[in-house]
């Protein structure tokens, strides 16, 4: 791509309005409302977290979400509130579920080590993780017998093309997070499996203000990433949305239902 065909005001235009998208990166919960129609991802797995989870649950049943975020997807479960606990680690989270989970009469703690949950052993029924940390030795403490966990996770190779659009040679920051390498381990710390399924699917920006906004965001994945830093290689992005209205990555997504 030569964007040096671009004419100097142009860039400098760009330059402007990635800047500006750079300087208000920041999220409450995990809300990513403020690129809504910018970019699309996930519409189309083929299973359906929720779903699954309430195939499983019963009111009377102790719910536990670790890595909750900001507890919007648990609220929308309608768990009754005394059976249900939660954990966050991120300090704007922790401090949002404080505010909404606590209130509401959901046991609500703390936590930023998946290895070490302030639980007591054989405390629920079901527990659930999406997109956050986990250990597989630590879940089977938490949980009751026969009890079920359940979690979607973005793998390893998740967003690589985009990676490499911006930031060549970063290497994955997650490489163990597929589900052949998790199967194994789960079964390992005395889980049967009993649903594991995988998928790529298509992540598409319309938009490089939108990307600069989820790669500020998602930093573990793009780490170092600046407008400045990177500012030649969003300008060749800038040329693939000229030319094609979008840019193109994957997704990488896995799910596992276990057993105790």
């Amino acid at each position: 791509m030569d964007y040096r065909n671009m004419n100097t005001d142009r860039i400098n235009e760009l330059r402007k309005e990635w800047e500006a998208e750079e300087k208000i990166a920041h999220i409450h919960g995990w809300d990513f409302s403020h690129i809504h129609d910018r970019y699309e991802e996930e519409d189309n797995l083929p299973w359906d977290y929720k779903k699954i989870i309430e195939e499983y649950l019963d009111p009377d049943m102790k719910l536990m979400d670790f890595d909750t975020g900001g507890g919007e997807f648990l609220l929308s479960l309608g768990h009754p509130y005394k059976n249900t606990a939660a954990t966050e680690g991120f300090p704007p989270n922790v401090e949002l579920c404080k505010e909404t989970l606590l209130p509401l009469g959901i046991d609500f703690k703390p936590c930023d080590n998946e290895s070490d949950i302030p639980f007591a052993d054989s405390s629920f029924d079901i527990m659930i993780n999406r997109h956050g940390s986990f250990d597989p030795k630590e879940i089977h403490r938490l949980l009751k017998d026969d009890g079920i966990f359940i979690t979607q996770q973005v793998g390893g190779k998740n967003d690589r093309e985009l990676v490499e659009m911006v930031l060549p040679g970063t290497p994955e920051p997650f490489p163990e997070l597929e589900l052949s390498i998790q199967k194994r381990k789960f079964e390992e710390a005395g889980f049967e499996v009993i649903r594991g399924e995988e998928v790529y699917r298509p992540i598409r920006f319309y938009d490089v203000g939108a990307f600069v906004w989820f790669a500020r965001i998602i930093e573990w994945e793009f780490p170092g990433f600046s407008v400045e830093k990177c500012f030649d290689r969003l300008l060749e992005m800038q040329e693939k949305i000229d030319k094609n209205g979008f840019v193109e990555g994957t997704i990488h997504r896995y799910l596992i239902v276990a057993k105790k």
